[in-house]
């Protein structure tokens, strides 16, 4: 399929010791960089979840987004993604409820299980269980933002006349789950207003909503492009960006490359230099005319609905938004 897609950022307010600023200048200045890509027509603000990292990337998304929402009228807002099993089920609710409140009913919310142990160590909770655990978790939200009063005693949770109040006048927030084991898409097709992850994975989740007597005519894939860039000098855009690139690069794939990262053994990002990073093609840089012709692609494998690139860490505000302001010239009205 082709025709409307939207288009948004994802921000992790990471700070890497290269580019070391003021946490509270850096905070104000990336808010003032979403609310400037709002007006620049891009649809989606986005915020990750990871802990115990050195260049502080974000481990508060929720508290985060009501920021977010106070410096924004229009666009969607959202996890991209949380840790889901990492939360209590009646007070992620409730966060979440009062946070679509305060953004007029913006929020979409994407959640996934995580691969990183010590995430879960650091939070008293076994790594090995998390897929249970989320599925549990998932279960007591649906019904919590269904306006039940929930009693329940599981594996995991044991809620007692729990509810939700106020609930958000939509009720249910949209979930968008992640995952690529065919376990992960039952979940996504079970609980999930949507797929949080890649087009490769479509047959699969197609197959999964078919088994729970969904329509996948109604299916939404929302997707991740964090290392493309659109400019039209290629080759001065790779000379600014791969340092800022490259920390991305680097430091997920030393946590997919850890022994904890258990499951996720060949994981494409690894650590390299400079040089090999330009030259691996994991930083994509197209021109606007590419740049259509591959998203119009994945539009014609999968019905991808949202597409969500990145604000590198360390980038200056002013060359982000240059290279947005292309983006939204030159590339968005094809999908408008």
């Amino acid at each position: 399929m082709t025709g409307k897609m939207s288009f948004g950022y994802l921000y992790d307010f990471r700070n890497p010791a290269t580019w070391r600023r003021d946490p509270e200048a850096l905070y104000a200045e990336t808010l003032d960089v979403i609310a400037e890509t709002e007006a620049l027509g891009f649809e989606g603000a986005w915020v990750p979840e990871h802990h115990l990292a050195d260049d502080g990337y974000m481990p508060s998304p929720l508290v985060t987004l009501a920021a977010v929402a106070a410096r924004t009228r229009r666009m969607k807002l959202g996890t991209g993604i949380a840790l889901g099993p990492l939360y209590e089920p009646l007070r992620f609710a409730e966060d979440c409820a009062v946070l679509d409140i305060l953004s007029g009913g913006r929020l979409q919310l994407g959640l996934a299980i995580g691969y990183r142990a010590r995430e879960y160590a650091a939070n008293g909770l076994d790594f090995t269980k998390r897929g249970a655990r989320f599925d549990e978790f998932l279960h007591l939200v649906r019904r919590l933002w269904d306006g039940e009063t929930v009693d329940f005693e599981g594996r995991f949770f044991t809620l007692k006349g729990a509810q939700v109040r106020p609930l958000s006048s939509r009720g249910q927030i949209p979930l968008y789950i992640g995952g690529f084991a065919p376990k992960a898409m039952e979940r996504v097709a079970k609980y999930g207003d949507g797929y949080f992850g890649n087009t490769e994975i479509w047959p699969l989740y197609r197959q999964k909503l078919e088994a729970q007597g969904k329509d996948p005519k109604l299916a939404k894939i929302w997707i991740q492009g964090l290392m493309l860039v659109v400019a039209h000098d290629k080759a001065a855009a790779m000379e600014e960006l791969a340092p800022y690139f490259l920390h991305v690069n680097n430091s997920y794939g030393a946590w997919m490359n850890e022994d904890q990262a258990i499951g996720l053994e060949g994981a494409a990002l690894k650590p390299m230099d400079l040089d090999a990073f330009k030259a691996s093609g994991i930083l994509q840089i197209l021109t606007p005319e590419e740049a259509i012709a591959h998203l119009r692609g994945l539009q014609e494998k999968a019905p991808v609905e949202h597409f969500t690139m990145m604000m590198p860490p360390g980038l200056p505000a002013e060359r982000f938004l240059a290279y947005a302001g292309t983006f939204a010239e030159q590339v968005l009205p094809a999908f408008q």
